[in-house]
């Protein structure tokens, strides 16, 4: 298709950068071309990236054009005092308040309180000087940023006061109400300066988009300004379909923050392995990706230790294989009001694996809208300890009678070509 529209889009996650954060627009670069707009990637040249998956880099197109500037990284300072800290908490893992070091509260104190947005606020200045030039000299039109970080959306918000561009403003996560905001040991006037910073964001950009209908329905009552939701999805692989695992293998792929531990859910597991042999001989517990210290405890206090096997980050290819092979597959939010807004990328790639989904999270999730539209899995809230473990015991029931499929339903509208296509479509209006 003939590419007719340029689009700048604003990022901070690019690889080599890993995790959840660099899927989404490294997707939406990819098939863009295909519905007539060139996208136009800005991103830091030397940015300090608490994971990293070099696999990633393979996905980009020789053709598309990459621009980048040096941005000075604060936890790279940081990691002078405690870089297992700095790394923790750049990641989003961080720890209860009563088990916080003196220097990870005082980290988190300076987090929050000098670098207002996010610690990616001295990126600002220079980016908004050199893509000034660039809009001017390559007569750009329309311009996206994307976060979290919050910061880059005041790149978007300067650019905008100072040229006649369109202005996309991409919500992957909330600004003000996303849970680990209040971890931050906010002041009262920084706490103010954030909701002044996102209400001009809200109020200035000309579109905003969301990822899940929570987030816009909160960000409705801030704004006028038109917003669309356009989710995260899956993208076509070609990846072998592995056997599936000869074990009863529950998998957790992602994060398990210190907040994210549903300990009815351990409850549950625990008390099915006292309970029944066959089950306690063929489960296994995958946790892969970053684990906090509090939930490795909890699972240690309900004698699951034996059960469990960590397996740190792993490439994205990896994860993929490991969604295919186990046999339940593990969604798991922190039981907050704040949390109902948030869909983990990785669902939509669990959707799309032929393995059932176990979800656990708040009430009036999106999360469990999306499930029980496209039939791939069971939604539980926190309290529901007795339903999880019957719903565990009939995924195993059906294990051992090799049985335990899924009959998705509707998973065509999440493929990250059709979200393109929507996203396209957008751009050009």
């Amino acid at each position: 298709m003939k590419v007719h529209k340029k689009a700048l889009i604003i990022t901070y996650y690019w690889p080599p950068a890993g995790g959840p954060g660099v899927q989404r627009w490294l997707k939406f670069v990819k098939y863009l071309p295909e519905f007539g707009v060139e996208p136009i990637v800005y991103c830091p040249e030397n940015p300090s990236y608490p994971i990293t998956d070099e696999s990633l880099s393979g996905e980009i197109s020789d053709e598309i054009t990459i621009l980048k500037q040096p941005i000075k990284e604060p936890y790279r300072f940081a990691n002078l005092l405690s870089k297992k800290s700095s790394k923790q908490i750049s990641s989003g893992v961080i720890p209860k308040q009563k088990k916080q070091s003196l220097i990870q509260k005082l980290m988190l104190y300076i987090r929050g309180n000098f670098f207002i947005p996010d610690a990616r606020k001295n990126w600002i200045k220079p980016s908004v000087s050199f893509l000034s030039d660039y809009i001017v000299k390559h007569s750009i039109k329309t311009i996206i940023t994307t976060g979290p970080p919050h910061s880059l959306h005041l790149i978007g918000l300067q650019l905008k006061r100072k040229h006649e561009v369109k202005w996309f403003a991409d919500f992957r996560d909330p600004w003000t109400t996303i849970g680990y905001h209040k971890q931050l040991k906010l002041t009262t006037s920084s706490a103010e300066k954030h909701k002044k910073l996102e209400s001009q964001v809200l109020q200035s950009a000309n579109h905003i988009v969301v990822t899940s209908a929570n987030t816009k329905k909160e960000f409705s009552s801030k704004t006028k300004q038109p917003i669309t939701v356009i989710t995260n999805g899956y993208d076509a692989h070609h990846i072998d379909r592995p056997v599936k695992d000869s074990k009863f293998t529950i998998a957790h792929i992602g994060s398990l923050l210190s907040e994210r531990n549903p300990k009815q859910l351990w409850e549950a597991l625990s008390e099915l392995v006292k309970e029944n042999h066959s089950f306690s001989e063929a489960f296994q517990l995958y946790l892969i990706g970053v684990v906090s210290d509090d939930v490795l405890l909890t699972l240690q206090q309900f004698g699951l230790e034996n059960h469990v096997k960590t397996l740190g980050y792993v490439s994205h290819r990896e994860a993929l294989k490991a969604q295919m092979s186990s046999r339940v597959l593990l969604l798991i939010e922190i039981d907050s009001n704040d949390t109902k807004a948030i869909i983990p990328g990785k669902l939509f790639e669990y959707m799309v694996s032929e393995t059932p989904i176990l979800a656990v999270g708040p009430e009036d999730s999106d999360v469990e809208t999306i499930l029980k539209l496209t039939n791939t899995g069971q939604y539980f809230y926190y309290e529901q300890k007795q339903a999880i473990k019957s719903q565990i015991l009939s995924y195993f029931e059906a294990y051992k009678t090799n049985s335990l499929t899924v009959n998705a339903i509707g998973l065509q509208q999440y493929s990250r070509k059709a979200l393109t296509k929507s996203l396209a479509e957008l751009l050009k209006e």
